[in-house]
């Protein structure tokens, strides 16, 4: 018997079970997926969130016994509400645990550090990074609570799926407090070169607190090489075969100044010796392709596509663009080479329509509230110069869409422009692609998206050439019938094989492999 047995040995064992929770499964992600709403009267509603990772990890919670941690959406003013509460929320039969963030934690913790510091850093400095220690304090104290509500969630030797660069710290401070489980950690956003990530004051906090995952995923192999070369830069960590070398002292990661792994059983091996090895790989997400293709199918989403059309004056071509209003995403460059098309009469107004829908997206982010006023200019002007009355040449809108409505588009517009100057996947590709069992449409795809990489069929565009992204348009609307068909029915192939099922298997199968080898 261990020293202070008996009574006090069996406190301290109930205490130690009470951490514990009873969900196997946990997902960590900075929001639910589902949003409270308050309304006008002061009462508040549940409503779906957009977005590609409710997109990609509702279904496959679903089919599992597991739970969601994040934030709700409305921020908790009084401190008292800051406490996480244990008591999960039901919603569309998904068991949701909120962790609240006040006002002061959204405006440095969330559009801050997470989308004014490492948005930018981490999508190539497209607009300047702002690094202030106010707001990283404030994002290492909002990861924390994090990762304390996941560990009062998970059931012992359970299983967490951290999500994205909002949470990167929340698995080196989960290990910490629950050494038992499997930890996961996926970015969904490009992860940078080395030269980039090296201006970050807190680089090496950033991948330490990745490294206390079990398993880390990124969407492409170059930024998994990209991880491998700044943990051994900034750590000095030994790294081999995808994986890093790391020591664990007692569930808390702590790098070797030369870490080298110790294998399993080496005689005289003291606790803080033994050797942890962190995997690490690409595993490019997807979506629910065949949901999608069978929405699509629906006499519903047929019949108004159909109308879209209609209202539209039945233009030759439908240009569409499906994007959150952000600067990454290239809704101006497309603009751009819409006017420059339309002014050299290579397209004519009168016959050819773009719709761009434009979700609203970080409205109290300066850059954000520049990029729409520029996006309405050029919209203006395009309209001005090329439409008329009652038949402009760009329809913008400028709010959510709900999904039916949005298969209807993919369903109804002939070219779909995505055209970001940096993505890490974007879904919006794969499910236009999903949507045309007809093999009609063509795909004008950026080679900065994660999603060129595989749909290798589509009109792939640099879009820093403008003249080569009004080529690639200029072709896609043009296109011979059978030539379409050829592309589409390759991208098809690709989309509907590696669907986010195939994507969620890989890495969690990844991930129980990983996890053996962790466990002395």
């Amino acid at each position: 018997m261990s020293p202070g047995g008996g009574a006090n040995s069996q406190a301290s064992k109930s205490a130690k079970s009470e951490r514990y929770g009873d969900s196997d499964f946990v997902v960590v992600a900075n929001r639910l997926p589902v949003d409270l709403e308050r309304l006008p009267d002061g009462t508040t509603t549940w409503k779906r969130s957009p977005g590609g990772l409710v997109t990609a990890l509702e279904p496959l919670l679903r089919r599992r016994r597991g739970a969601w941690v994040g934030w709700a959406g409305l921020p908790s003013d009084r401190d008292d509400d800051l406490e996480v509460d244990d008591k999960p929320i039901v919603q569309d039969d998904l068991t949701l645990h909120q962790v609240p963030l006040s006002t002061e934690d959204i405006a440095q913790y969330y559009e801050g550090f997470s989308n004014a510091t490492l948005w930018p850093l981490y999508h190539d400095v497209i607009v300047k990074p702002i690094y202030h220690r106010e707001w990283w304090d404030r994002y290492v104290v909002v990861n924390r609570r994090f990762a304390e509500a996941a560990a009062r969630v998970a059931a012992r030797d359970g299983t967490v799926w951290v999500q994205d660069y909002q949470l990167q710290l929340v698995p080196q401070m989960l290990r910490t407090l629950r050494p038992d489980l499997t930890i996961g950690f996926f970015l969904h956003i490009p992860f940078p070169p080395v030269e980039l990530f090296m201006q970050m004051p807190w680089r090496t906090e950033i991948i330490e607190g990745l490294l206390g995952a079990d398993l880390v995923g990124f969407h492409l192999v170059g930024g998994a090489q990209n991880f491998l070369i700044l943990s051994r830069r900034l750590l000095g960590a030994n790294t081999s075969r995808g994986a890093v070398g790391v020591r664990s002292r007692f569930g808390e990661v702590q790098l070797a100044a030369t870490a080298s792994t110790a294998e399993p059983g080496a005689a005289g091996r003291r606790p803080d010796q033994e050797g942890r090895r962190v995997q690490v790989g690409a595993f490019p997400i997807s979506i629910d392709s065949r949901e999608l293709d069978h929405a699509a199918g629906s006499r519903s989403v047929k019949t108004r596509a159909r109308e879209i059309r209609a209202e539209l004056g039945n233009p030759r071509k439908i240009l569409l663009g499906v994007d959150r209003l952000d600067y990454t995403k290239g809704i101006d460059v497309r603009l751009k080479a819409l006017s420059e098309l339309l002014a050299e009469s290579r397209v004519k107004g009168d016959d050819t329509v773009l719709i761009q829908l434009a979700t609203p997206s970080r409205e109290r982010v300066e850059s954000y509230q520049i990029l729409r006023n520029d996006i309405e200019r050029q919209v203006g002007h395009i309209n001005g110069e090329y439409g008329e009355v009652g038949h402009p040449v760009v329809h913008y809108i400028h709010r959510p869409v709900p999904r039916n409505e949005l298969i209807a588009f993919f369903v109804a517009a002939d070219v779909m422009l995505v055209t970001p100057l940096r993505d890490g996947m974007n879904l919006v590709a794969k499910e236009y692609v999903a949507c045309r069992s007809d093999l009609g449409g063509a795909l004008v795809l950026s080679e900065f998206t994660g999603a060129a990489t595989e749909l290798k069929q589509a009109y792939l565009v640099n879009p820093h050439d403008l003249e080569g992204v009004k080529d690639s348009i200029e072709a896609a609307l043009n296109q011979p019938v059978e030539e379409g068909r050829r592309r589409m029915r390759a991208l098809r192939r690709q989309v509907l094989a590696h669907d986010v099922d195939r994507w969620a298997r890989s890495f969690l199968d990844a991930l129980a492999e990983a996890h053996p080898r962790n466990t002395k």
